[in-house]
């Protein structure tokens, strides 16, 4: 059976070694990079099921190297760990915009770190599974395709993060029902994921800037949360 690939990028070797040991055990094969431009080279040639992404390195940095990750089609659904020494909610939040799924803080424990990967390849079956009992959805204008990771606003596709997807999917699966930020946070990243409200309401502002017009359909229910408003409540409007 081929193992599962696990790409990280990270230019502290001892690091690198430290978790190939403990993704060996898992069944996992580390693919180590020590620079964003080998990882990249790397990805585009061997392919990943997830990558470890550390922030501080020579050359192009962690945040450009996410940037062209999800600015790529054919990467852009893989889920991707930053890891970092910075721990300031400001560093976790752009992260977080850019599309990163998870924030580990160094120094971490491997055994962390190998748990958040699990979670996260976790996450990539149960959206296949999800998907093959429902693969579309649609609110007016507004549709959305998982099986495609496709999403559109009338005749103009939309291009979201992993995590804006995800987010639409889930309001669009339950138009007006209202959802606190914790029962967001839940249904796309599972339970106790340690995320701040902030981080939340930015990747809300970013989902609406992306949908446009369209983007007034998402409301913010002041004191409790977010909800979708239904399309025919969102046509008597305008």
């Amino acid at each position: 059976m081929e193992k599962t690939v696990i790409l990280i990028i990270e230019d502290d070797p001892d690091i690198r070694e430290m978790l190939a040991f403990s993704m060996g055990r898992e069944g996992w094969r580390l693919l180590p990079a020590k620079s964003g431009e080998e990882g990249l080279g790397l990805l585009k040639k061997e392919g990943a099921a997830c990558v470890i992404l550390d922030i501080m390195l020579p050359g192009m940095d962690g945040f450009r190297v996410l940037k062209k990750l999800k600015g790529d089609p054919f990467f852009r659904t893989i889920p991707v760990i930053m890891t970092t020494a910075r721990g300031e909610e400001a560093d976790i939040v752009a992260g977080l915009e850019l599309g990163a799924d998870d924030y580990v803080v160094k120094p971490y424990s491997p055994k962390v770190l190998v748990a958040r990967v699990r979670a996260a390849l976790r996450r990539l079956e149960d959206s296949a599974d999800k998907a093959g009992e429902r693969t579309a959805w649609q609110q007016g204008k507004l549709r959305l395709d998982a099986a495609r990771h496709e999403a559109r606003y009338g005749d103009r596709a939309l291009d979201l993060s992993a995590t804006e997807f995800a987010l639409l999917q889930h309001f669009l699966s339950y138009p007006d029902r209202v959802f606190s930020r914790n029962q967001i946070i839940a249904a796309i990243r599972g339970p106790d994921y340690p995320v701040t409200d902030r981080a939340v309401d930015v990747q809300i502002l970013a989902l609406r800037k992306k949908l446009g017009e369209a983007g007034e359909t998402i409301e913010t229910i002041r004191g409790v949360g977010y909800r979708l408003r239904g399309v025919a409540a969102y046509e008597d409007h305008i």
